[in-house]
C-alpha cells in the first residue's frame, strides 16, 4: 500500500479538456446510493485524501449536505476540487432550476459548483437549460451537460441552445459499452463520463475470468482493468466505494497501460444491453420518473 500512495503522490491525475476549455479529472468519485450521510461523508473524506480531486454528486441522492461536510474537513483547497451535482426531474424546467441550483450550492457549502448536469432527459428540459446557462453566465456554476441523453436528444439540445453541453454522463462498463453513443458525443466535442463501471457486479464482473487474466499480467484487480479499459477510451468515470481499500485501489491505475489487443478482447465482452432498466421504454419511464414529472404540473 505505501508504494500506491508513493506512485499517487508521484503522477499527476489525468485530465481532460471540456469544449469550455475547463479541466476536469477523468478519474473520480461518485456517491450514488450512499444513503447513509455519516457514511457518506467519511468516505468522501477518504476519496479526497486518497487524492481524488473530482466528486460527483446530484440532488436526487439526497447526500450533497454530506459531501459539503467532507469537502469542508478536507485540508484540499476548494478550487482544487471539481465538485459536480446534477438537476433531477421534478425541478426540470426554468423557475424550479433556479431555485434547485441554490439549493444544492447550500447544501455543499459552496460559492459555485464545477460542472452541474441534467440528471435525465425528461421535463422542461429548455427551459431548465436556460436556467444552467444562466447561472452559468452568473458564475454559480463553471460549465454545464447533460446525463443519460442518447445522440439525438444531445443533438437537439446542442442545436437549440447557446451553450453546448461539456459532457454526457451515462452507463458504461463492459457489460454495456454504448460504442456508438461514446463515438458520437466524442465526435461533437462532448465528453463522455460513465456511470456504473462496474455494473455494480453484476454477471460476476469482479471474478470475470478474462479481465482477471488480463489483470494477472499487470497485478492488477478486474474493477483495475476495467477503469483503464474505460481511461483509455477517453471516458470520464466516477467509481464508488465506502470501503477506504477500495477507494484507493480504485485509484491505483495510472502505472500501467492496456495493449491494443486488451482493448479489443474487453471489446468482445459487450452485452449491447443496459444492465438496469432502458431510458426510451414509455412504460419504465412512467415507473421510475413519472411522479417526479408530475410535480412539474
Amino acid at each position: 500500500m505505501k508504494s500506491l500512495i508513493k506512485r499517487r503522490g508521484q503522477l499527476n491525475m489525468q485530465t481532460i479538456k471540456l469544449n469550455n476549455g475547463l479541466e476536469m479529472p477523468q478519474l473520480g468519485f461518485g456517491v450514488f446510493q450512499i444513503t447513509d450521510l455519516k457514511q457518506c461523508e467519511t468516505a468522501v473524506v477518504d476519496a479526497i485524501n486518497a487524492d481524488y480531486r473530482l466528486i460527483d454528486t446530484a440532488a436526487a441522492y439526497q447526500n450533497e449536505t454530506a459531501v459539503g461536510n467532507a469537502i469542508k474537513k478536507s485540508s484540499v483547497k476548494r478550487e482544487d476540487l471539481f465538485v459536480t451535482s446534477k438537476l433531477w426531474v421534478s425541478d426540470a424546467n426554468y423557475q424550479k432550476a433556479q431555485k434547485a441550483i441554490d439549493t444544492s450550492l447550500a447544501n455543499l457549502g459552496t460559492d459555485y459548483l464545477d460542472l452541474y448536469l441534467l440528471h435525465q432527459p425528461y421535463g422542461d428540459v429548455y427551459g431548465a437549460w436556460r436556467s444552467l446557462e444562466e447561472a452559468q453566465k452568473a458564475g454559480k456554476i463553471r460549465a454545464i451537460g447533460v446525463s443519460n441523453f442518447y445522440a439525438d436528444q444531445l443533438k437537439n439540445l446542442e442545436l437549440g441552445n447557446e451553450i453546448k453541453p461539456v459532457i454526457n454522463q451515462i452507463e458504461v462498463n463492459p457489460w454495456y459499452q454504448q460504442t456508438n453513443e461514446v463515438n458520437f458525443a466524442q465526435t461533437e466535442n462532448i465528453a463522455v463520463e460513465a456511470w456504473a463501471p462496474f455494473a455494480e457486479g453484476k454477471h460476476d464482473i469482479f471474478t470475470n475470468e478474462v479481465l482477471a487474466e488480463i489483470g494477472q499480467k499487470y497485478q492488477k484487480t478486474n474493477g483495475q482493468v476495467i477503469l483503464r479499459w474505460l481511461l483509455q477510451r477517453g471516458i470520464v468515470v466516477i467509481p464508488k466505494s465506502v470501503h477506504k481499500n477500495r477507494i484507493e485501489e480504485n485509484i491505483d491505475v495510472f502505472d500501467f497501460e492496456l495493449s491494443e489487443q486488451e482493448m479489443q478482447t474487453i471489446a468482445s465482452l459487450d452485452k449491447k444491453e443496459s444492465q438496469f432498466f432502458d431510458h426510451r421504454d414509455p412504460v419504465t419511464i412512467e415507473q421510475i420518473f413519472g411522479s417526479s414529472l408530475n410535480k412539474l404540473k
